[in-house]
């Protein structure tokens, strides 16, 4: 499998690539090629056409969860696949994964809208929309987890003054239950693919290998949500990753400099941005 990071927060120095608070990685294994997450805007696909690398034959859509930065490239992506079937040019309709209530309105006040631009009708009118909260197999050594289950206690989210329409039409605060990940399967070990872990890194990894019932993780990329976390949560992640003896770890996108400098002293951080490639 390779991954290349389309979008983040930063970008690899010196590369001439563009950087937005967002997450976007483009995935190739077993013949498919997976986009994981769209950004906040159309920076993925610039930055993708600098890597003369070809989002028209895309075989899947993954969406981590609904957020705006993670979901508001979809747009632009509808744009491209559009104008390439007026222009008559070879591309594919992509399957798009995601949970269930992933494309529910979402608000955060002031904020009247942190969820996706298309809802779900018009995200079936695009693409062929595969929503599950359960492991959804994209090819045979990549899963979508589906609705992570919250057993780490120091990881439990807190919804703040954010807000989920749900589909019956109630109104309740967002505990932010779309949020999932891709785990691979190595020849080495699991790696874990994470948008925001908003459902917490622990909580990911754990089912992770409960659903692949292999206990190795080499690798984990993506964001951690630790912007600025209480001690004990880090504190508590990063025992956490010390015991997995991980090879790496690409703590990106809303992973603060705190975080990643706090998690480097217990498992071995690498350096990730726009423009990075990975191979395992």
């Amino acid at each position: 499998m390779s991954l290349t990071v389309l979008a983040d927060n930063n970008t690899l120095i010196d590369r001439y690539f563009t950087a937005e608070p967002g997450l976007s990685f483009l995935i190739q294994t077993e013949g498919k090629k997976i986009l994981f997450d769209t950004g906040y805007s159309e920076v993925f696909l610039s930055n993708a056409m600098k890597m003369g690398i070809n989002l028209r034959d895309l075989d899947c859509v993954v969406l981590s969860h609904g957020h705006l930065d993670h979901t508001w490239g979809l747009v632009p992506l509808v744009r491209l696949l559009t104008e390439a079937t007026i222009e008559d040019m070879p591309h594919t309709v992509p399957e798009l994964v995601a949970h269930p209530l992933c494309f529910c309105a979402k608000e955060k006040l002031p904020l009247r809208n942190i969820g996706s631009l298309l809802d779900e009708a018009e995200a079936r009118r695009q693409f062929r929309v595969t929503l599950s909260a359960k492991p959804a197999w994209i090819t045979g050594d990549l899963v979508f987890l589906g609705e992570i289950p919250r057993r780490f206690s120091f990881e439990q989210v807190d919804p703040g003054k954010r807000k989920i329409l749900l589909p019956d039409g109630r109104t309740k605060p967002d505990r932010l239950m779309d949020d999932s990940a891709l785990a691979y399967r190595s020849g080495k070990g699991l790696v874990i693919i994470t948008g925001c872990s908003h459902a917490g890194i622990c909580n990911i990894t754990e089912y992770a290998r409960e659903v692949y019932d292999e206990r190795t993780v080499v690798g984990i990329i993506g964001g951690l949500h630790l912007i600025n976390p209480p001690a004990a949560h880090l504190e508590g992640t990063g025992e956490y990753l010390r015991g997995l003896n991980l090879e790496s770890l690409h703590a990106c996108h809303c992973t603060s400099f705190a975080s990643r400098l706090a998690l480097a002293g217990y498992c071995p951080m690498q350096d990730t941005g726009v423009g990075l490639r990975l191979e395992w």
